[in-house]
C-alpha cells in the first residue's frame, strides 16, 4: 500500500513537472519561492512563475532574435495581428518598410505577396536571410506565391504570421484557418509557437533552418495573445468576475491556467545569438575525380546557375576559381553578372552548340529542368560532372535523358574554388575551344544587331533596339530586376548587368509580379545605387501601386 501511495506521488509529480515546464532545479527552486512568497499574485501565477506586473510583451523577444540576427528592416503589410513585432523592432532600430495598403479589403489584395518578395530580393542581394510580416488568414494566403518562388529559388527567408488567439483556433474566429498545413509543403521548418518562453528557441531555430543545406523559406505562426502584454490578454480571454457555480468557477480555473502557462517564465534569460548553420562540403576524392576530368577535357564548358552565389564563398573568389578553371562558361539566374559585362571567357548566344561539342559538362548550381530540355541538350558523348546542395536538383532526369560522371551534393562555389586550388597554376587551359566558341558567340551577336536596328512595319518600337539602347546607357552599379515574359527573355540575352549580384529576376517558377517587391528589397539594400525594373506589360500591373512605397520610404 505504501509502495503503491509513492508511486501515486511520483506519477503526480512528474505529471505537475511536466505540465508546469520545469526545465532545471533552478526554475523548481524559484517556483517554490514564489509559490510561498504570497506576493499578491494568484497562486497560479506563482506556479508558473507568471510576472502580473509585467508591461513586456512577446513581440519584444521576436524582435531581440531578429536583431541578434543583423536583421535589418521587416517588409510588412501592417495588421493588429503582428503589430507588437513592428513596434518592438522599431524600437531596436530594425527599419519597418510597408507596402502599398488600403483600408478596403480588395484593394489590400496584391501586397501581402509583395512584402514576401522584397525579403526575398534582400535574402539575395544580402547573402543572409529575409524578412517579411503579414497578419492572418488572408494576409498569408496572398503570400503563398511568392513563399513558392522563394522555395524554388532557394532563397532563404523568414515568414511571420498572425494567428487567431490560441483558445479560439478552430472556434470560428476571424481569419481563422489551419495556415500550418499551407506551408508545410512549401516551407523548410514551420512551427506555430503557443507559449512566450518558446518564441526565441523557435525564431532561432527557423533562420537556421532558412541558411542551412539547400536555402529556403521557413514559416512561424504568432497567434495573436502570444504577442501582446499579460494585462491586455487577461482583459481579453473572458474571465467572469461574478462566477457563481462549479461551472462558471472551472471555466475561469481553466483559463486562468491557460494564461499562467502562456506566459510562465516568458522573461527567463536566452540565448539569442545565430545557431551555426550546416552547409554540405565535397569530399577531396570527389573533387581529385572532377580535376582529373578537367586536366583530360579538350573542350570543357561551365554552365554557372544560382546555387553559386550562395555564401560562404565570396563572387570576387568563385570569379578567380572560374578564370582559374579557363573553361567557357554560361550564366543563369543570379549567376548573371558574375564575370562582368565583357569577360572573354563568358559565351550568351551558343549554349546549344557549345554543349553539342563539349566532351566535358560541368553543372554548377544548374538544373537539368526545362531550362536545358531536361537534360535533353547534353551531348551524349561528354563527360557530366553535377554540383549542387539539393540531391533532387542534383540528379532531376538523370537516367531518364543524361547520366553523370561525378555527382557532388555540396556547396557549388566552394567545389569550384577548391578545384581551382587543386588545378594549380600550371594548368593547360583549353584556349583553342575558346576562341571557337568566342568567334561563333560573337557571329552570332552581329546577327541579332541587325535585328535590333530593324524597323518594324506596324510602327511599333523595336524591342531589341530599346534592350540595346537600355544596356548602352546603364551605369556599372546599377541592379536590374526583371519582371516578365518574352521581354525579359529577350532582355537576358542584351542587357548585361555590370557586376556580380547586380541581376535579379524570379527564377525556375517564372512567378509575374516580382518587380516592385524585388526593386522594393534591392533599393532598401542599395539606397544609393539605381535599380532598373525590366518590366513586361503584363507584369507591371502586379505591382505597380508599389510607386506609393518607392515615394513614401525615397
Amino acid at each position: 500500500m505504501v509502495l503503491f501511495l509513492i508511486i501515486i506521488v511520483i506519477i503526480i509529480g512528474l505529471l505537475l513537472w511536466k505540465w508546469l515546464d520545469i526545465r532545471s532545479t533552478d526554475e523548481l527552486t524559484n517556483m517554490l519561492k514564489q509559490v510561498s512568497s504570497g506576493n499578491g499574485q494568484h497562486v497560479l501565477s506563482n506556479a508558473f512563475q507568471v510576472d502580473e506586473k509585467s508591461k513586456r510583451h512577446g513581440g519584444e523577444l521576436v524582435a531581440s532574435v531578429l536583431k541578434a540576427h543583423d536583421v535589418e528592416e521587416i517588409f510588412v503589410l501592417c495588421g493588429g495581428h503582428i503589430s507588437p513585432i513592428l513596434v518592438a523592432a522599431e524600437k531596436l532600430g530594425i527599419k519597418i518598410v510597408d507596402t502599398r495598403h488600403e483600408k478596403r479589403t480588395f484593394k489590400k489584395r496584391k501586397f501581402q505577396v509583395t512584402a514576401v518578395f522584397a525579403a526575398d530580393a534582400v535574402a539575395r542581394l544580402r547573402q543572409s536571410i529575409g524578412v517579411a510580416a503579414v497578419t492572418a488568414g488572408p494576409g498569408l494566403t496572398n503570400t503563398i506565391t511568392a513563399v513558392k518562388n522563394a522555395q524554388m529559388a532557394e532563397s532563404p527567408l523568414l515568414l511571420i504570421g498572425g494567428a487567431a488567439p490560441t483558445l479560439l483556433k478552430g472556434r470560428g474566429a476571424l481569419q481563422d484557418i489551419d495556415q500550418m498545413v499551407l506551408f508545410r509543403p512549401l516551407c523548410k521548418y514551420v512551427a506555430r509557437v503557443e507559449r512566450l518562453r518558446d518564441i526565441v528557441p523557435t525564431v532561432r531555430e527557423a533562420i537556421k533552418a532558412a541558411k542551412s543545406g539547400c536555402p529556403g523559406p521557413v514559416f512561424v505562426e504568432f497567434p495573436v495573445d502570444v504577442l501582446y502584454p499579460y494585462e491586455l490578454v487577461v482583459k481579453e480571454i473572458g474571465f467572469n468576475p461574478n462566477a457563481k457555480g462549479f461551472i462558471q468557477k472551472a471555466l475561469n480555473f481553466y483559463l486562468r491556467c491557460h494564461v499562467s502557462r502562456q506566459f510562465g517564465n516568458a522573461w527567463l534569460q536566452q540565448t539569442i545569438t545565430p545557431l551555426p548553420t550546416n552547409v554540405p562540403m565535397p569530399k577531396s576524392e570527389q573533387i581529385q575525380e572532377i580535376v582529373q576530368l578537367v586536366k583530360s577535357a579538350k573542350r570543357p564548358v561551365l554552365l554557372i546557375g544560382s546555387q553559386a552565389t550562395l555564401p560562404p564563398v565570396k563572387p570576387s573568389d568563385l570569379v578567380k576559381a572560374v578564370e582559374a578553371l579557363g573553361c567557357p562558361v554560361f550564366l543563369g539566374g543570379m549567376a548573371r553578372g558574375l564575370l562582368g559585362k565583357d569577360h572573354p571567357l563568358q559565351m550568351r548566344q551558343v549554349r546549344k552548340d557549345a554543349l553539342k561539342d563539349a566532351d566535358l559538362t560541368i553543372l554548377a548550381g544548374t538544373v537539368c529542368d526545362f531550362r536545358l530540355s531536361y537534360g535533353r541538350t547534353l551531348s551524349k558523348k561528354s563527360k557530366i560532372v553535377a554540383l549542387n546542395r539539393n540531391y533532387s536538383q542534383l540528379t532531376k532526369n538523370e537516367k531518364a535523358f543524361w547520366n553523370s560522371n561525378v555527382s557532388v551534393q555540396a556547396d557549388v562555389a566552394t567545389s569550384l574554388v577548391q578545384v581551382a586550388n587543386s588545378l594549380g597554376s600550371n594548368h593547360s587551359k583549353p584556349t583553342e575551344w575558346v576562341k571557337t566558341l568566342r568567334e561563333k558567340d560573337d557571329e552570332k551577336e552581329a546577327a541579332n544587331a541587325k535585328k535590333m536596328e530593324q524597323k518594324l512595319s506596324n510602327g511599333f518600337l523595336n524591342p531589341l533596339n530599346f534592350l540595346k539602347t537600355l544596356d548602352q546607357s546603364l551605369p556599372d552599379d546599377a541592379i536590374l530586376v526583371a519582371d516578365g515574359g518574352d521581354f525579359v527573355g529577350s532582355a537576358a540575352y542584351i542587357v548585361r548587368p555590370r557586376g556580380p549580384l547586380q541581376w535579379l529576376d524570379p527564377g525556375a517558377f517564372g512567378t509575374l509580379g516580382v518587380g516592385g517587391g524585388f526593386a522594393l528589397g534591392a533599393k532598401t539594400v542599395y539606397p544609393k545605387r539605381p535599380v532598373y525594373i525590366i518590366w513586361g506589360d503584363g507584369s507591371c500591373g502586379y505591382s505597380l501601386m508599389e510607386y506609393d512605397t518607392f515615394a513614401r520610404h525615397k
